[in-house]
């Protein structure tokens, strides 16, 4: 690859907005990729840009690194993805993303309620106990000794 079509980590960082130490994490988990120089100086394709643009997304609406690399692999390894790679990858996350705010307004919805009874108990509250999911798993709170 050209070397003007390819950005250093720190320009990277400046454009993305995202750390150097992230993107040597997000590289570390096989979401991101660069060559190494003959000075051992990572490089990566502008296309990278996008890449971390769509993982802050993703991380800013909850969804794990883990999706974001499922979908990644199905995304071209060279070149820019075009928009119907994106809309793809939205179409993936759409339903994971509609369900969480409905869980949001849910909890929104419960919120005064539960602060104003101050109960806390974690065997009838729905909203830090939801279906008392933890009563049928331990007695009493969970991690400490009886």
């Amino acid at each position: 690859m050209d070397d003007e079509q390819e950005i250093s980590v720190g320009q990277l960082s400046a454009r993305s907005g995202a750390a150097v130490s992230a993107l040597h994490f997000y590289e570390r988990k096989g979401l991101i990729h660069s060559r190494r120089t003959g000075g051992n100086q990572r490089r990566y394709p502008r296309s990278t840009l996008r890449r971390v643009a769509v993982i802050r997304a993703a991380q800013r609406a909850g969804i794990p690194l883990a999706s974001v690399l499922e979908v990644f692999e199905g995304l071209p390894a060279e070149g820019v993805p075009d928009q119907s790679d994106w809309q793809r990858l939205s179409a993936a996350w759409r339903q994971e993303i509609d369900a969480r705010i409905t869980l949001l307004e849910h909890l929104r919805d419960r919120l005064d309620g539960c602060i104003g009874c101050g109960c806390l108990s974690l065997s009838t509250c729905g909203f830090v106990n939801p279906e008392d999911r933890l009563g049928s798993d331990t007695i009493g709170a969970p991690g400490l000794d009886a």
